[in-house]
């Protein structure tokens, strides 16, 4: 382990899409020789990186979390994370042989896209940013997704499903991206059951994705698809999906099917006249 760089990412599924380039950036500097440690299934999306992912949630590494100390060290420890504190870094230093790498994960007043400011935070430890760009994988097939509110507000599913009708009465091809816990208007809608499978799919179909803020859209844009993001209460300067995109807000009013349907066919005559 003393040869090998241990990467900790303590994000979802849309913070581990926006920490691409930062996976780049360190894995051309410290060589490939990274074990990235968090959500597996997460990290899994962007293996290319790394050299092993290793899944935070097994009890081998609950030694991180507990008083419990364990002799393994690694050549340098990097945490991507929050912690305002410093308590976590604290209690890594004593598994890293070199200072650890701590990159904020996202910023907290600071008005900057989550992508930029975690790339400049590597210059601190004289890391060269490596921005990995999104190769565009747009074509003229409308994909949405509604997504069941947890945390967050969401634009309605009734919504989703009157932006469906515009769209299908102007013969705009679409595909419904199924939530298990949402119904189904479409028989031949994709569902979710194993992200990997996701992206295989997402990269293979190409298209413009159109969905409410979610780990789903920064997945979408990571894959080179057209997002339109509609953001109800998270500011879209900072958490927009990578590559083109379009973010709606509903900071200064509601936003009504109409506005969705104006953005997709502005996209469709740039890129389809």
């Amino acid at each position: 382990m003393e040869d090998e760089i241990l990467l900790i990412h303590m994000g979802g599924l849309g913070d581990v899409c926006l920490s691409e380039s930062t996976f780049n950036s360190l894995s051309l500097f410290f060589s490939g020789e990274i074990v990235a440690l968090g959500v597996r299934r997460y990290l899994l999306l962007f293996s290319n990186y790394f050299k092993a992912v290793k899944d935070i949630g097994s009890k081998e590494w609950l030694f991180f979390f507990s008083e419990e100390k364990k002799g393994v060290r690694w050549r340098r420890v990097i945490l991507v994370g929050k912690d305002r504190k410093g308590l976590l870094r604290e209690a890594l230093k004593q598994y890293s042989e070199e200072d650890i790498v701590f990159i904020d994960m996202y910023p907290d007043c600071k008005k900057i896209h989550v992508e930029d400011y975690q790339l400049e935070q590597l210059s601190v430890y004289g890391i060269p940013r490596s921005k990995r760009e999104v190769i565009p994988n747009i074509k003229p097939l409308i994909i949405l997704y509604p997504e069941k509110g947890l945390r967050k507000r969401k634009w309605s599913f009734d919504n989703f499903i009157e932006l469906r009708e515009r769209l299908r009465e102007k013969k705009i091809p679409t595909l419904w991206l199924r939530q298990r816990e949402l119904p189904c208007p479409d028989t031949e809608a994709f569902e979710i059951e194993d992200l990997l499978e996701l992206k295989k799919f997402l990269e293979n179909r190409g298209g413009m994705f159109v969905s409410n803020d979610s780990g789903i859209a920064h997945l979408a844009g990571s894959c080179g698809l057209y997002t339109i993001t509609i953001f109800l209460d998270a500011d879209p300067e900072i958490w927009h999906p990578r590559g083109k995109n379009i973010s709606i807000s509903a900071e200064k009013g509601v936003v009504e099917p109409e506005e969705v349907e104006k953005a997709i066919l502005n996209v469709l005559s740039t890129y389809f006249p």
